[in-house]
């Protein structure tokens, strides 16, 4: 998988982080994204407003977009400190354990000392056993934690 490589999305490369995604949330059994989520990710990478994401894409030797992860710097307030957050991060079954997983964390990693942030934190469901050894081998600690979501409606 040496040819492989992680690079920065494009905005050509948008639509099929969008399918990718959509097979994320499918994957953990959530809420497909809504529609234009091409059109809504290119905002919050491109502009107008300075980027307020980023996004890697794992790519195969032809050409085929298989993989991303995203990412945004966020701030703890215990520690005082910004660390990066990964988002998501997300291989096509066909292409996992092909050596893509570490590349993009690699990645992630490099961003983050890009940033000046010495952490990268994240979540993954406790069901998904594959992610959770990966991580583990990667030398990843947990913590123990419910996440919670609360809609907060627009005012009229």
């Amino acid at each position: 998988m040496s040819a492989a490589c992680v690079r920065h999305a494009l905005p050509e490369d948008l639509d099929r982080v969008a399918e990718l995604a959509a097979e994320h949330a499918a994957y953990e059994k959530a809420t497909p994204p809504a529609p234009g989520l091409a059109d809504r990710l290119a905002r919050l990478l491109f502009g107008p407003e300075p980027p307020r994401l980023r996004c890697l894409v794992a790519e195969l030797p032809d050409g085929r977009l298989v993989g991303y992860a995203t990412c945004a710097p966020e701030l703890s307030t215990w520690d005082g400190a910004e660390y990066l957050h990964m988002d998501c991060l997300y291989l096509s079954a066909a292409e996992r354990g092909l050596g893509l997983g570490p590349l993009l964390v690699d990645a992630l990693r490099e961003e983050a000392r890009v940033l000046g942030l010495t952490e990268i934190q994240w979540q993954t469901p406790t069901w998904n056993e594959g992610a959770i050894r990966f991580y583990d081998r990667l030398g990843a600690t947990s913590k123990q934690k419910l996440r919670y979501t609360l809609p907060v409606e627009p005012t009229a």
